[in-house]
């Protein structure tokens, strides 16, 4: 069974994508140096919500926090939050990340039962001395926070989940879902970087699986002098090469963020020859420059600025053959 593909786009959803393709109108401030950058389709609903955030002169860490919120509440979306495919074992368990201007970050790992990962994860930054909290930890944390226990598992995708055990083969199928994991960085109208990176994971993963999301340096990373970027796809591949790290230290090094993502993706080509599954990249700079990187065709990303908001493809390094 394809492994995200029984749910078809929300009205809701449908709506937000057109509003978001369009140009912004003579009532956004034209002169904003603010940017949204986020991963595959759902990245235009969730940029509207940071975006209304950034032109009320908000921050980047608000804006990142609130536009991913909007993914992870909606069933539709059944690689991140609520309705999220559960693991091999039946259990929806959620991973996010998210990293401030000052090089703050907060993660959850294995966390059950709570819709919004992404802001237990700036509460993990904000209100403890430590960086990630993982399963009954980080459940219990949200709890003492005030997070409400919400049962993540559909209908939808325990029929899934349900039809997977069928034959309980797993097999990573390159972009069959058009999207995955969402990651977000944004700079706001002060020249501040944050960034957010929130997932239920890979469908009918092993319990106890762990990808690149919450990992900072691998699904996400912010160096306020220098850039921010964000990964999607095979988790596993980002964390050997800890892919965003190593995407900013290069654009540290004189890469524009173009190059600096080619680089990285090219990093894992060179150790699996033509991979059989997919990585894509995100980077933004300091100057509001862009870069956008996967190895396979498929990988778009949203884009909104003061001048407009679309849906873009993203350069592949691989052919699709």
């Amino acid at each position: 069974m394809k492994r995200r593909g029984f749910i078809k786009q929300s009205t809701l959803l449908g709506l937000g994508a057109m509003a978001a393709c369009t140009p912004l109108n003579g009532k956004e401030n034209q002169n904003s140096k603010s940017i949204v950058l986020s991963t595959w389709n759902h990245g235009l609903s969730a940029n509207v919500a940071a975006w209304n955030i950034l032109q009320a002169k908000g921050s980047a860490l608000d804006a990142v926090e609130a536009g991913v919120r909007i993914t992870e509440a909606n069933p539709a979306f059944t690689s991140v939050g609520l309705g999220g495919l559960p693991d091999r074992d039946g259990r929806v368990t959620l991973d996010a990340c998210i990293m401030n201007e000052q090089g703050e970050a907060g993660s959850v790992a294995f966390l059950e039962n709570i819709m919004h990962p992404i802001s237990v994860a700036r509460k993990v930054m904000e209100e403890t001395p430590h960086v990630m909290l993982v399963g009954e930890g980080a459940e219990k944390f949200a709890y003492d926070q005030g997070f409400k226990k919400v049962d993540l598992l559909t209908k939808e995708s325990e029929i899934a989940w349900k039809e997977w055990l069928k034959e309980s083969e797993y097999k990573p199928i390159i972009n069959v879902e058009n999207h995955d994991t969402i990651g977000m960085i944004a700079i706001d109208d002060y020249g501040n970087l944050s960034g957010a990176c929130t997932t239920s994971g890979l469908a009918f993963k092993q319990n106890g699986r762990v990808g690149d999301s919450p990992i900072i340096g691998a699904g996400l990373f912010v160096d306020n002098e220098i850039g921010a970027a964000t990964a999607t796809g095979l988790g596993e591949e980002v964390i050997k090469t800890v892919g965003s790290f190593l995407i900013v230290e290069l654009m540290r090094q004189g890469a524009n963020p173009q190059a600096a993502c080619e680089e990285a993706a090219n990093r894992i080509i060179k150790k699996h020859g033509k991979p059989k599954f997919q990585v894509g990249y995100l980077a933004l700079s300091k100057k509001g420059e862009i870069g956008a990187v996967s190895i396979h065709p498929g990988f778009q990303y949203a884009i909104t600025s003061s001048k407009s908001a679309t849906l873009k493809d993203a350069k592949s390094m691989l052919s699709s053959d």
